[in-house]
Formats: C-alpha cells, structure tokens, sequence
C-alpha cells in the first residue's frame, strides 16, 4: 500500500519548501483544511481540492498522479452507489488503548462468520464449526449459516463506539463487501425508529429512495435478503432498547453485526454479549501518556496516575482531560488534577446518575470563547442529531461566521463532534452537560426565548421550502430572507430532508404551546412535498397534528381538508385502510357542517381511495358510490383538478366490477374532456389526468379484446405520463401495451413493454409486482406462440 495522502502531501510541501500558510495563499485551500490533510484527519479530499494543491506546488505528471491516487485510496468505499456521507463509518483514534480481550473476542467472532457462511476471508474452517469464546470465558458452537451479531454495552463514555470502530478497521478484510456505520440515537427523547433505520441502510446498502418499501417489516425482508449473500460488517451504534434492534439484526448470512447500547440489551436471543468495563489504572495512564507524550508524563507519573483516578478511568473522560494537557504545554499533570479538583461544588451540580466526566468537560467549557460558550449552552436546545451553521446563528443570536467560528471552537476542544463538512453533533454526555450549564447559567426566561426563536425560525423555513411543492407558490417570495438558501426545489428538498426531525420537533412543540394556526400552516405547506417523500414515516403525525389544530381553531371545512390529508397517509403510508375510510369519512361530516362542497368532494374520494385496498366485493360496490358523490360535488365546486381524480375513480371502480362496457364509455368521455383546453385547471396535473384517462379506456379495450385500441390507447396514455413520471402508473399502461402488442403478434415491442414495466417495479422496490410482471410476459409470448 502506498503512502498515505497526508504523508504524501507533507512530504511534497517540505520538497517545494512551503509552509502550510505559503502553500494555503499558494493554493487557494485553507490553512486548517491542509492541516486536517496532514494530521489525516481529512484523508480523501475532492479532485478540485487536490488539483489546486498540485498546481500549488508545481507537480510533474507522476507526482500529480501519486497525489491523485493517494486522494482516492483515502475516500471510503462504499458497496453500492451509496448516498453521499451515509453510514461512513467514524475516524478512528491512532492511539486506541486497552480492550485486548474484547477485540480478541470480536476477532474470533468474524472468523465464526466466515465459516458459517463456508469459507472466505479470514475463515478458517478445516477444524470443523468455529468455537466461540464468550465474553465470560465460556465457549459454544457456532451454528452454521446464522449472522453473527455483538452487543457491546456499558455506561456513557465507556467507549462502546471507539472499541467497535475499533474493530472494524481490524477487520477490513474479513468484510470485503462493506461496513457501514448507523447511530441510532437510543438517549434521544425520540430514538430512531426501526423503520427509518433500515430505510437508512438499504440506501447505504445502494438501495435507490424510491425501491425502499413503505412498509417496516418489507423493509426488514429487503435488509436481510440483501445481507443474504455480502460479507458486511454492520455498527448499529447507541441502541436505545431491544424492540429497536431485532427488526435490524439479519437472520441469516456471512456478515456481522456489532450493537453498542448503554443498555445490556439482555432480551436478545442469539447475541454474543460484551459488556465494558473502565479501563484500568494501567491502561487509563498508558493512553494519557500516548495523548501527552512520554517525555510528560514521566516528568510527573504521580500527577498522571491522579488525572487518571479523577477522571474514573472513563476513557471520554481520559482523552478530553489529555487534550486539555496536550494543548498547554506549560501545565503539569499534577497541575491539571488540582484543577479538576477544584471543580467540587460545581461537579456536584451536575453529577446525576452516569454523569462522572462532568470535571472535564467544566474544564474545557473554561476555555472557550464568550460566543462559542453561548453557542454550547444554547444548543443543547436543538432536537435533531445533527446540527449546522444557521441553526446556531439563530440559537446563539450570531452572525453566520462568528457561529462557525463557535463551531469550530468546540470541535477543536473536544465538545462537539463535525462528522461532515457544515454539520456537527453532540456526543450523548455533552449535550447533558450543555443542558445543564444552560440551566446554571441563563434564566429560564432565556431559554424559551431561545427555543422560541428556534422554532419560529425553523417552521418559517420549513413553511417555505414545503411551498416550493405546491402549485400557486413556487420560490420563496420576493424580499424573503433567511439563514437557508432556498433557490430551487432541490435546496429545499435537501433542506427539508436534512433537517426533519429538527423541524418536526418545533412542529410538536408549536402543538403543545396551542399555535394552532402555526401548525396547520406548516401541513398545509408539507401537503404537496408528502407525495414526494412517502417512505419518510412521520407523515400521520404531522396531519394528526394538523387536524387536531384545525378542530382547536373551531373550523369544521378546515379540519376535514387536514383530516383527508391524514385519510392519504393512514392509506399511502401505513395501509390501514378501514382506519383510512373512518377518517375521510370523518371529514365528510365536517364538511357537510360547514357547508364546503367541495371538501365533501374530496373526503368522499379519499374515502374511495382507502376502500381500494380491501378486496372486498361489497366494499367495490360502496367505492363507486362514494366516487360518484365526489365527481358530482367537485364538479358543482369547480375544482377541475378534484373532479377529473373523482371522475376516473368512477371508472376504475367500474372496471374493478367488471362493468368494463360502462367503463370504456366513461373513460373516453374523460378522454375529450381533459383534452379540451377549455376544461381549464393546472395544466400538468390535467395532463397526468389525461394520460390516467387514456391508461383507462386501454385496460378496458384490452379487457374486451379489442387489441389495436387498447395498444394506441396505452401508447397515448404513456406520452402523457412520461412528463411527470409516477413507475407504478407507468408500470401499469405498460403492461397493458404489452399485453395487447402481444396479442397483435408485436412479440420485440411487447417485451420491450414489459421489461421496462418489471424495472420500474424494482426501482419502486415492489418486488411483488416486478415477479408477477415477468410472468405475465411468459404468458403473453407463450400464448402468441400457442396461437400461431
């Protein structure tokens, strides 16, 4: 292996005779970015990055090619068109200490995988079924087949997270298919659900968005067929409880799981349990001396062993108190543990259950700036896992480069982790400890000023990059300003995304302070970006939320259009359809009370959508009167839009009855009037409705066997459709067309049909679907073929 890029860049710039400042004003790259390459912090920069620097120091061809490469080899590679940044695994320590037995164990237990999967990397399996040693001494034998998993626990700050990382750099090359990296959040107030989880690490795993099903358990079934046949090595790290772990944990294959969790997680069955101890007095020295250096820590060995024994042997604790030592080099060992003792009454404050490094990090907040302390306290406010630059300039009431300058601060000391570039985090005791120096020293009047402000600034941002989705808004409006760039439907996507749970937080809190307007307005805003994130989970929520400010407000016609909102989720997110029909029916009621005929429009199709995922016969029968109702009422309202989605209800029930006579008349009714320019309404969902229309009166065509209408029908329905692709309503018209292209004896175009039909199945993660698909195409070339 070649050397590294940091090695490789520090040796180039000594060979030019630069500085790093020389070569920063050289290149253009900043003096802490070279430093971070040098150090390895930053170990694959980005190609422009590297040209620059290569320009910078006047590189031949074969020393830019060596930089380049060394660049590259520095990047984490993932398994499968990965999401940028998703499940990276952490920067390791270089002078990790102690935990021999422990890795032993997790060394044994790779090996265990590779021989109950028959072999592979690091799998040594001529002596029969792998043995292995538990983490009380005790050996079992492996059974064959079954996925390896590890459940490291121990209290906060043991070092859970640095063992298994640990451990995965060991083994690298056990693991050649990946390993992936997922912190779940377990002493959040709202854990990460198991759902959005897994839908996490399908992506990691190159699952695109639109495969990963809606539903928990298919999820579960996508993530361990996968994990089938891959030698990966899986970090599911701070588990909050047992029910949030087993729908992640494979059943079955090469690969290893290793959990940490403050919890022994003692309910899982089949888990090889490690539990951590504090380092001993030995090792807690032997890790600050590699922290100090030698020459130091020998000048004072008494004053380290001290530090040491303050600090509890905690190795969180043990690395800040070392950083404090490393970055004065005028202090003593000795002088460090006076003032960690010193820090008596104050520590008593904050010493509350596992809180036992609270000494060191009162330490480290002493050294920090007015602005980033400021910054420190208030963010222990934000709710989401991460956080970045506007949201601190908000909390902390600074302009955006002094808040990252209070970022980077912290970073430097210790207090917050940055895992990507612009984002930042908390590690689970500091924010406690942020909590509580917020709590000594501010007002609590200052508190919920700060969190007001952070809400406010949180649900006006979300309020309009959600507005980018929804016909009649579009960008932000003219003279609107924030911390955000919202230029494009894209930032505001990214944006939305990014920060979901912090916004959904201030979204719950808005409800508990009764800002029912405010909340209504944020779902009304989201209503449009839902269908476009439908996997996301939290969409019930925010309706339930919705609805129940709009019943607060005392406006029946506008908690039914938030209880039909809530109708769409119950069916498109969570499948529970007679809940579905309940709640639009609920609406309806509403509706019908205030006088709204067109939201009785709209409850009533709702209410067919949701009756559409029961088979039963009677329920067909009641979906095309509630359909009929709707087209009547959105008709007489003059919502276009509305009337043309209830009006082919209408004849989907109709055909599902198999009244496709009816059907087909309906259907091309709809036909010439969606193509009408007259009809009026926004013009690209009339032209997703035509194309519905078309689909329509095709599937009754090829249902009568009228094959040449149903195939220019299908094909017209398909042109319409491809300007605002949805794969399943694709899907459909495609297979219909190859059905009838089939029948016309067009075998090449009807499999052509139906290939695209089987991928689009698959890249919405319908595998179902996709299988029946195929066999559909072998029917309809095997039946051609019987014709002939």
């Amino acid at each position: 292996m070649g050397e590294s890029f940091g090695t490789l860049l520090r040796s180039l710039r000594h060979a030019a005779k630069l500085t790093i400042e020389e070569l920063s004003h050289a290149s253009g790259v900043s003096v802490r970015a070279i430093g971070d390459m040098e150090r390895g912090a930053s170990r694959g920069p980005q190609r422009r990055t590297v040209e620059a620097l290569a320009d910078a120091l006047r590189l031949g061809d074969e020393q830019r090619a060596a930089l380049s490469e060394a660049s590259r080899a520095g990047r984490p590679r993932p398994v499968a068109a990965p999401v940028a940044g998703a499940c990276e695994l952490p920067r390791g320590v270089g002078d990790f200490t102690g935990r021999a037995r422990e890795l032993l164990l997790l060394d044994r237990l790779a090996v265990q995988a590779g021989a109950a999967a028959g072999g592979g990397a690091g799998a040594d399996t001529s002596a029969g079924p792998a043995m292995v040693v538990d983490a009380g001494g005790g050996v079992a034998l492996a059974g064959r087949g079954a996925a390896v998993v590890a459940a490291v626990c121990g209290a906060a700050g043991i070092g859970k997270t640095a063992l298994a990382v640990q451990a995965a750099g060991r083994l690298a090359s056990a693991f050649p298919d990946g390993r992936l990296y997922l912190d779940l959040r377990g002493m959040d107030a709202v854990p990460v659900p198991p759902a959005a989880a897994l839908a996490v690490l399908l992506k990691a795993l190159g699952m695109p968005d639109r495969r990963i099903p809606a539903d928990e358990e298919e999820r579960a079934g996508q993530y361990r067929a996968m994990l089938r046949e891959r030698r990966c090595l899986i970090i599911l790290d701070n588990a909050a409880n047992e029910a949030q772990v087993r729908p992640l944990l494979p059943a079955e294959g090469p690969g290893m799981t290793i959990v940490t969790s403050r919890r022994p997680l003692a309910g899982l069955e089949g888990v090889h349990q490690i539990p951590l101890a504090h380092l001993a007095a030995a090792e807690s020295a032997t890790l600050l001396r590699a922290i100090v250096g030698d020459r130091r820590a020998a000048a004072d060995p008494d004053g380290l062993a001290q530090v040491a024994r303050l600090c509890g042997n905690l190795p969180l604790a043990l690395r800040i108190a070392g950083n404090r030592l490393q970055s004065r080099p005028a202090w003593t060992p000795g002088q460090l543990a006076a003032r960690l003792g010193d820090e008596g009454r104050r520590v008593e404050s904050l010493a509350a259950g596992d809180l036992s490094v609270a000494t060191a990090f009162a330490l480290s907040y002493q050294q920090l700036s007015p602005q980033a302390r400021r910054s420190f306290r208030r963010l222990a406010l934000a709710a989401g896992p991460g956080f970045g630059v506007p949201l601190t300039a908000v909390l902390a009431e600074l302009d955006p480069f002094t808040a990252e300058d209070a970022l980077e601060e912290l970073v430097d000391l210790g207090l917050l982790q940055s895992p990507h570039a612009g984002r930042y985090r908390f590690h689970d005791l500091v924010r406690l400890f942020a909590r509580a120096r917020l709590a000594e020293e501010e007002p609590i009047e200052a508190h919920r000023e700060a969190r007001r402000r952070m809400d406010d600034w949180l649900l006006e941002v979300a309020t309009v990059a959600g507005r980018w989705f929804e016909p009649g808004y579009g960008a932000p409006p003219p003279g609107w300003s924030s911390l955000v760039e919202l230029g494009s439907r894209q930032a505001a996507e990214d944006w939305l995304r990014l920060e979901d749970q912090a916004w959904l937080a201030a979204l719950r809190q808005a409800a508990r302070r009764g800002e029912h307007a405010r909340v209504v307005e944020v779902a009304e805003a989201m209503h449009w970006f839902s269908d476009l994130w439908m996997h996301w989970g939290h969409w019930p929520e925010v309706f339930e939320l919705s609805s129940a400010g709009a019943h607060a407000l005392g406006e029946p016609a506008l908690e039914a259009v938030h209880l039909n909102y809530l109708s769409w989720a119950q069916t498109y997110c969570l499948a529970r359809f007679e809940e579905a029909e309940a709640t639009a029916l609920r609406a309806l009621s509403l509706a019908e009370k205030a006088g709204d005929v067109r939201q009785q429009g709209w409850s009533l199709t709702y209410a067919t959508w949701a009756l559409w995922g029961s088979d039963d016969p009677a329920h067909k029968e009641t979906a095309l009167g509630y359909a009929r109702r709707a087209a009547a009422y959105l008709l007489e309202s003059g919502d276009a839009e509305g009337y043309a989605h209830a009006a082919l209800s209408v004849a989907s029930c109709l055909h599902r009855l198999g009244r496709v006579e009816e059907s087909l008349e309906h259907n091309l009714h709809m036909v010439a009037l969606l193509g009408d320019p007259a009809f009026g309404g926004d013009q690209e969902l009339i032209t997703q409705a035509l194309g519905s229309a078309l689909d329509g009166a095709g599937a009754d065509y090829l249902a009568l066997g009228r094959w040449q209408e149903a195939a220019d029908h299908y094909t017209r329905a398909l042109e319409r459709l491809r300007t605002r692709p949805i794969g399943r309503s694709m899907a459909l018209s495609l297979i219909g067309l190859g059905k009838a292209l089939a029948r016309l004896d067009r075998v090449e175009e009807a499999r052509a049909a139906f290939q695209e039909a089987v991928e689009l199945y698959e890249s919405a993660g319908d595998g179902v679907r996709a299988a029946r698909a195929r066999k559909q195409l072998d029917e309809a070339i095997t039946g051609t073929r019987t014709a002939r």
